[in-house]
């Protein structure tokens, strides 16, 4: 198949597209390079897609209509894994214009090249954060999603509005991904993880928000791709079962399916920290702060509608998943 990745340079984007690679699909990876984060590390996470030859790299703003419509049109993808847009939560305070341009005209961009182009299935990332003020544990795809705490969090319940509306309109089959705190090798730099290490290992503090009290869903980036793809290979169809009357979030008598991808094992963030503290072989300097602005205390996935329909269930534990993290930081950034 031929496979657009959007993303292709960012943490999730480059271990999908390199997954699809390896399996011998034809990848276009399209991605701004935008410098939110070091560049360089998009750039060396390109140089190893671009040394497979059924890759090719397109670069491109998602909100600039007219490239977005000439690359479609150019290229007729099969599918199209979405995985491109504005990151970072506590950004979103700061930036809010940017996540307009990207994540709400980017992704009508992309829906317009699905359904004008005959493309047999969009997959697109979500996120746990459209849970919002929800408290009821575990955060299921049934739930109601209509309080989310921060910008970034309404667009993407926005992405999944709008491609419900193409599905229905146009019969696109879209199926949505709820991320849950991912991390792995290769992350971004702004995420805990990251930051972590790189002070720990400078012997500086951390900013533990919450107390460290708070849990995460942690998932482990290999999980998370095994996932994405899994559901592209499940293409979305209509649920023969939907009601009207009383209708499930998740599905629709569209081709449309929403799913949570998480460790379904909530871990508190100062468990987090141990265990990179053990694959360091070095104690954290803790500078323990409240909880910050738009965060929520937990979250935890219920991942049973992916094992159901898509049958796939993350399973790498943080022990593991931590440890491959620090293998690959101490190789990329020696000391």
């Amino acid at each position: 198949m031929k496979v657009l990745v959007t993303g292709a340079a960012g943490f999730i984007g480059f271990h999908t597209a390199k997954f699809l690679l390896d399996r011998g699909e034809q990848v276009v990876g399209l991605d701004n390079l935008n410098p939110y984060y070091d560049p360089t590390l998009k750039d060396s996470r390109l140089k190893l897609l671009q040394a497979y030859p059924n890759f090719r790299f397109a670069k491109q703003e998602l909100a600039e209509r007219a490239g977005m419509e000439a690359l479609f049109q150019r290229e007729k993808f099969q599918r199209v894994v979405h995985l491109a847009a504005q990151a970072g939560v506590r950004y979103s305070i700061e930036n809010p214009h940017v996540y307009v341009d990207s994540n709400l005209t980017g992704f009508l961009h992309i829906l317009e090249g699905c359904r004008h182009n005959a493309v047999g299935h969009l997959v697109y990332a979500s996120t746990s954060s459209v849970y919002g003020a929800n408290t009821h544990m575990p955060f299921a795809v049934e739930q109601n999603v209509d309080h989310p705490l921060t910008l970034y969090a309404a667009t993407k319940k926005a992405n999944e509005l709008m491609a419900h509306s193409y599905a229905s309109l146009y019969q696109l089959p879209c199926t949505g991904l709820r991320f849950f705190t991912v991390y792995g090798p290769w992350g971004r730099p702004d995420m805990a993880l990251f930051l972590f290490t790189k002070n720990i290992l400078a012997g500086k503090p951390i900013d533990v928000f919450n107390h460290g009290h708070h849990k995460r869903d942690f998932t482990y980036v290999g999980d998370i791709v095994a996932g994405v793809v899994a559901a592209m290979d499940h293409v979305a169809k209509p649920d023969p079962k939907w009601n009207a009357d009383a209708p499930n979030p998740a599905t629709s008598r569209a081709p449309y399916r929403l799913y949570n991808i998480g460790n379904q094992q909530p871990v508190e963030l100062l468990k987090y920290i141990e265990v990179l503290e053990q694959c360091l072989g070095k104690k954290a300097q803790k500078n323990l702060l409240p909880l910050q602005l738009g965060d929520v205390p937990d979250t935890w996935a219920d991942v049973e509608a992916l094992v159901t329909d898509v049958g796939y269930r993350p399973s790498t534990p943080i022990e593991t998943g931590v440890k491959r993290f620090v293998e690959w930081y101490l190789e990329y950034y020696p000391s």
